[in-house]
């Protein structure tokens, strides 16, 4: 297949953004309504909608996504209307999270509905770091070119962190609690614990490449933590913003440490966290700046993260 027949479909954030690191922008067709980044695909026509809707509060969110998937339901749709009218040779997808992307076998019964092609489907299934850059290499191979340089970067940067942290002392190292969801209270998973150690930090309550999980409000209070970091999966620095303040009106709150002392944070999780991508770097260069302001000054502040 030359390279100029290659039509892809992207249906996941991370996937466009790995596809757009490797520059083959011009080779995206089409694109899940989630994918916003880089600013340039956002002109490609949309292949999925959202069954919820993503303003409500998040005790909600939370209820309608548990009432879909337990009625087998997908949270997101694809329109294989626009499928077949782009009728890609390749769709890059997820089997990581039901909740953050169009599922696996969404993805297959959809093609299994073409009539005019059967793409071949690129799955993504990260849990780690090394994960996401297996990911990057694995695109790369399917598309053939090259993710040497891509990948050479980012390692590089996730070293200069973890070469400047590695001078301090466990006292220096703060422990952090990390939020992926308010309303039940959910705690950061997957890779979020190992870019957080990477960072200078000591993860609390969550196990590296594991899904996220519950956490209870006493839970949270008795380990009284350093740092608070909210980064809520899907919401942007002003949501987060919201949603922390809600929780920050217990009373209880005033008393941790990580509020006495104003170490809580807001980041933009939906750019940087909660998407395996090439943006990973992004999100440690973030935890850096935001644990070790002494040693750490990158320009995320404002953008990227801020005192809450």
């Amino acid at each position: 297949m030359t390279e100029s027949n290659v039509r892809i479909v992207s249906l996941i954030p991370s996937g466009t953004e790995i596809l757009a690191a490797l520059g083959l922008t011009d080779m995206i067709v089409g694109r899940s309504h989630e994918c916003d980044y880089p600013p340039e695909i956002k002109n490609r026509p949309i292949c999925t909608q959202a069954r919820l809707n993503t303003n409500a509060p998040s005790a909600e969110i939370h209820d309608k996504v548990n009432n879909l998937l337990q009625s087998a339901l997908s949270i997101y749709q694809i329109k294989t209307d626009v499928l077949e009218q782009l009728q890609p040779t390749h769709i890059v997808t997820q089997d990581q999270c039901d909740v953050c992307a169009v599922s696996l076998s969404d993805v297959e019964k959809a093609v299994a509905s073409l009539t005019h092609n059967s793409p071949q489907i690129i799955s993504l299934q990260p849990n780690v770091l090394k994960d996401v850059w297996t990911d990057i290499e694995r695109v790369s191979k399917a598309f053939n070119v090259d993710s040497v340089k891509v990948l050479e970067n980012l390692e590089a940067r996730v070293k200069i962190v973890e070469q400047k942290v590695q001078g301090l002392s466990l006292t220096e190292l703060p422990k952090v609690a990390c939020i992926e969801w308010t309303e039940p209270l959910m705690t950061a998973s997957n890779w979020i614990p190992e870019l957080i150690n990477l960072a200078g930090g000591q993860s609390l309550f969550s196990v590296a490449g594991q899904p996220s999980a519950q956490l209870q409000w006493e839970t949270l209070i008795a380990s009284n933590p350093d740092a608070v970091i909210f980064l809520p999966c899907g919401f942007d620095l002003n949501r987060t913003r919201q949603e922390a303040q809600l929780l920050t009106q217990n009373p209880e709150w005033q008393k941790l440490h990580a509020t006495q002392s104003g170490r809580v944070y807001i980041t933009d999780g939906n750019a940087y966290f909660n998407r395996p991508g090439p943006r990973l770097a992004d999100s440690l260069e973030i935890l850096a700046e935001i644990l070790h302001p002494e040693i750490f000054e990158y320009g995320y502040k404002g953008t990227g993260w801020e005192v809450l």
